[in-house]
């Protein structure tokens, strides 16, 4: 495989195969790095994609990968990115097994890692019945018995969003809430219950959440948990080339997906809080398309 690309995009999920296509079909040389974990490989069934609604998501992504590999400008390598750097014609790659690859543009979309809990039983229900989104997976546990895994103003705001799926709704803060008198007053006042009781562990079976078990004996059943944890970016490209991150700890970009980095993009889970597959395809199009826009202007002399 050749060394030097157009574009090299860094992760190739639904937003990196995006822009792969988009960039494929404006006859650019591109490479797509991939180290094949995307964060919802354990997720049963992505929803809110029209076409592919209820698909599961290596369905649709090897469905993708396929009609990517069709554009024989844009080559696949599967391995994880561990460097980036500047060059003085754009930038230096690097991979785990030592591939060193170049290209005048990068696009980031690599995503992000998520920070799960020290709670036994978090992991392996994460995606399946621990939940991140109500627009991916809310219609399916509808109406049923509900809690919300969070704390502080997040945990408000997205109590009142959950309540649009289900009034059975109790707020679990794991310990002590900072809820104000204000906020807590509305949410009793809309019949969302508060349990500020440290949580021990989450009973499950195959990952489906049976009971949260409480460290003073205590516990609750739930068909399902929503959960606003914390999440960290997959490859630290912040450091490397300097890309700007926002309060939340994802990629700044612009309307045209743009980093504060001159040449360097990104899109899908690493910009945005709105972690769906449509919106990571629609973002990963929007750069494969202002990428080859910016190439052409650079080449029309």
């Amino acid at each position: 495989m050749e060394n030097n690309f157009e574009v090299i995009i860094l992760g190739g999920s639904y937003a990196g195969l995006s822009a792969g296509m988009a960039l494929g079909r404006s006859l650019r040389n591109v490479l797509i790095i991939d180290s094949g974990k995307p964060c919802n490989r354990q997720t049963p069934h992505s929803h809110n994609f029209l076409t592919h609604d209820g698909k599961t998501p290596s369905e649709i992504s090897t469905i993708a990968r396929a009609q990517v590999e069709k554009y024989n400008t844009v080559k696949f390598h599967d391995d994880t990115v561990v460097k980036t750097a500047k060059a003085s014609q754009g930038f230096k790659v690097e991979t785990a097994s030592g591939k060193k690859f170049n290209a005048k543009k990068l696009i980031v979309a690599t995503g992000v890692k998520d920070m799960q809990p020290d709670i036994p039983g978090f992991g392996e229900c994460w995606g399946i019945s621990v939940l991140h989104c109500p627009y991916c997976h809310g219609y399916e546990v509808k109406n049923e018995t509900t809690g919300i895994l969070a704390n502080g103003d997040i945990a408000y705001e997205f109590s009142k969003i959950i309540l649009n799926w289900t009034k059975d709704l109790t707020l679990f803060t794991n310990g002590k809430s900072p809820l104000t008198d204000e906020q807590t007053g509305k949410l009793e006042k809309n019949h969302i219950s508060i349990n500020e009781d440290e949580i021990k562990e989450l009973q499950h079976e195959n990952g489906q959440i049976q009971n949260i078990i409480f460290k003073n004996g205590k516990e609750i059943s739930l068909k399902a948990l929503y959960a606003k944890i914390p999440v960290e970016q997959n490859l630290n490209i912040s450091e490397d080339l300097g890309c700007e991150l926002t309060e939340h700890g994802l990629l700044k970009i612009d309307v045209h997906q743009k980093t504060t980095v001159p040449g360097v993009f990104a899109c899908g889970d690493s910009t945005t809080m709105m972690r769906s597959v449509a919106n990571a395809v629609a973002q990963g199009n929007l750069a494969g398309a202002i990428v080859n826009k910016e190439l052409v202007d650079e080449e029309f002399n």
